[in-house]
């Protein structure tokens, strides 16, 4: 039977093993209460054995991702010249969830979602310097834990492309999987 998700995350740790620094990212895109496009790269994380993206509550994406039950991912892996893009619903992941995985998370990144707290994510700021030293002042709590703010989103893929830009005969490979009641169906589209 055809996966395409084993594949993707064949393709991921292929890419991971050539020091490829798209590994593990993506770009997810949503559309603003304006109606507008947005896209923006995020660390594309595997949880549960399910793709998923942490965001904290205070940022855009949050009311964007609440208003749709899809949003489109996509990945490009230049070691490989594979180009991944997804059809995914979203869910919330558990909170204990997030809150395990967010230990892990370097210092800096631990501390902005703090900062949040004070400044919304986005939200403008004086310049850099102040962005800096508000930083270096937010509060943390003793022990380090999670702020409530701190979320994630399992995203789970419903229809998948894949394009190898490395094709043989120098024609791209270009497949599309959707999820049927029986599993992924794979169709062979021109590139």
């Amino acid at each position: 039977m055809i996966d395409p998700l084993a594949r993707f995350a064949e393709d991921r740790a292929r890419a991971r093993d050539r020091d490829d620094g798209w590994a593990n990212l993506c770009a997810v895109a949503t559309v603003t209460a304006a109606g507008e496009p947005a896209v923006r790269v995020l660390v594309l994380r595997e949880i549960d054995r399910r793709l998923g993206v942490f965001v904290n509550a205070t940022s855009p994406k949050t009311d964007e991702f609440a208003r749709s039950a899809t949003v489109a991912v996509m990945t490009y892996l230049p070691t490989l010249t594979v180009q991944y893009r997804l059809q995914c619903t979203l869910e919330r992941m558990p909170a204990e969830t997030v809150h395990a995985a967010w230990q892990m998370r370097p210092a800096v990144p631990k501390r902005m979602d703090w900062l949040y707290a004070e400044h919304r994510q986005s939200s403008p700021v004086a310049d850099r310097a102040a962005l800096l030293d508000a930083l270096e002042a937010a509060p943390l709590p003793e022990p380090l834990v999670a702020p409530e703010s701190a979320t994630g989103h399992f995203l789970d893929p419903v229809a998948v492309e894949r394009l190898d830009l490395a094709g043989e005969g120098g024609v791209h490979d270009r497949r599309q999987y959707r999820y049927e009641s029986q599993g992924w169906v794979e169709t062979i589209l021109v590139p």
